[in-house]
């Protein structure tokens, strides 16, 4: 288990006038360690519901996860006692656009949506596309309420149909809910079925 606590990016730097905020993480190992010591990514995502495995990860490669004072490797062991600072940029803005595209939405609730992808739609911007997909399409329908946890480009999807596929999509709509869909996804406990 850890101790966390919650710092305002401002609070911590105030000497930049160009400073963009950021929110910072400190946790602290409590005692509660298993004997073979835990990798560094894995505790992390454990105890701050809100980051995926992959988005630690990502931040500890962009050298914005210190363990006692000095940027840590994902692999590194932990061991009580050793102080975690975790810092989060801001949310790089969003460059697609919302469009009013017919979507055929099979469920919605606060947390998720599940749409029927029509063959011949791209899924999400990419590879000169940036216009007509899902996420565009997405994006209209959801105003502001898609999770951002797969970067500016993908909001809200958690997994993904080829462009000549048609098929359920599932997006959702905030971080812990996309969170917990691509675990479920990526331990096979969600269950797809294909049709060719």
């Amino acid at each position: 288990m850890a101790d966390r606590e919650l710092h305002s990016g401002a609070d911590m730097i105030d000497q930049f006038d160009d400073f963009e905020p950021f929110e910072e993480i400190e946790l602290t190992c409590g005692d509660a360690l298993t004997a073979d010591k835990p990798r560094l990514d894995s505790f992390i995502a454990q105890n701050v519901p809100d980051l995926s495995r992959a988005q630690v990860q990502k931040l500890i490669e962009q050298d914005l996860v210190w363990v006692n004072g000095k940027a840590a490797r994902a692999s590194h062991r932990l061991k009580e006692g050793d102080a975690i600072s975790i810092r989060i940029p801001p949310v790089e803005p969003l460059d697609v656009v919302p469009e009013d595209l017919p979507l055929n939405v099979v469920f919605e609730d606060d947390q998720l949506i599940v749409v029927d992808k029509a063959a011949g739609m791209v899924t999400h911007p990419g590879a000169g596309v940036n216009q007509g997909t899902l996420v565009n399409a997405l994006l209209y329908h959801c105003r502001s309420t898609l999770s951002g946890i797969s970067g500016v480009e993908r909001p809200g999807i958690v997994h993904r149909l080829d462009k000549d596929t048609s098929g359920l999509i599932v997006a959702a709509k905030t971080d812990l809910a996309h969170k917990h869909l691509a675990q479920q996804m990526s331990e096979r406990k969600a269950k797809r079925t294909y049709i060719a």
